[in-house]
């Protein structure tokens, strides 16, 4: 990657990093928010070519199968939170945040049966349900033609976060360098997740930043807690 490159990554992760607001419904923060962080993420270089997670590969390696979790995603994970670490130390977003809401959006990419490739592409792509206001779903009319979600009347969550289209206009990033921002990427999908939440959240070492952040990012607090539960068994090292 040239070094122009290198510092537009850097400094386009570092504005969608940088928090400037807070998202507060005044309703009671759970128990055991934010949940621990779990093992330590290794300092890497995150300006090299290449895919920089595979950095992290021996890392992840030696956690992911008692995780559950595919090696590949749990790179992404962790090289989000450390981008975030790194470009935005006052936001303390967690790797296990990352994989309690990778688990519950998508199992990490393999919902159905689709594969995490170790470019981070997921496939076959996965999709929402059509955001028509049933089942307790807000409507969202299509915002996207279609082009990203393949529907070209009612947006659907996307990808292995399930972003809707208009979300991903506004968050979605390059991680992988492969000069595509893909919400079928779990690489991509990770870092852009990771620079919403801490843009909702501000500090989510904090009870009302994390819980700002995860209710932005679904308006439930069941699914907070969902995550929060998957977040702290993987910070003991298993699944839940």
């Amino acid at each position: 990657m040239h070094v122009g490159r290198a510092v537009a990554v850097v400094v386009a992760a570092a504005l969608l990093l940088a928090s400037s607001c807070s998202f507060h419904t005044g309703t009671p923060i759970p128990e055991g928010v934010p949940p621990p962080p779990g093992d330590p993420v290794p300092a890497i270089d995150i300006t090299v070519s290449g895919r920089p997670a595979d950095q992290l590969h021996e890392w992840a390696a030696e956690r992911a199968p008692a995780l559950g979790m595919p090696v590949t995603s749990l790179e992404a994970y962790a090289y989000a939170a450390r981008v975030a670490e790194v470009v935005n130390p006052k936001c303390h977003l967690a790797w296990t945040t990352l994989a309690g809401i990778g688990m519950v959006e998508s199992h990490h990419g393999t919902y159905r049966g689709s594969v995490v490739a170790p470019n981070g592409d997921v496939r076959p792509p996965i999709r929402g349900v059509r955001l028509d206001g049933s089942l307790g779903n807000m409507t969202i009319p299509d915002t996207d033609g279609g082009v990203l979600d393949g529907d070209p009347e009612l947006d659907r969550a996307m990808g292995p976060m399930q972003f809707i289209p208009e979300t991903w206009r506004l968050y979605g990033v390059d991680a992988n360098n492969d000069r595509s921002i893909s919400p079928d990427n779990i690489d991509d999908a990770a870092l852009s997740a990771a620079g919403y939440l801490c843009w909702r959240g501000k500090d989510l070492s904090k009870p009302q930043g994390w819980m700002d952040a995860l209710r932005a990012y679904n308006l439930s607090d069941q699914y907070a807690r969902t995550v929060r539960d998957w977040a702290t068994a993987y910070a003991d090292g298993h699944e839940l």
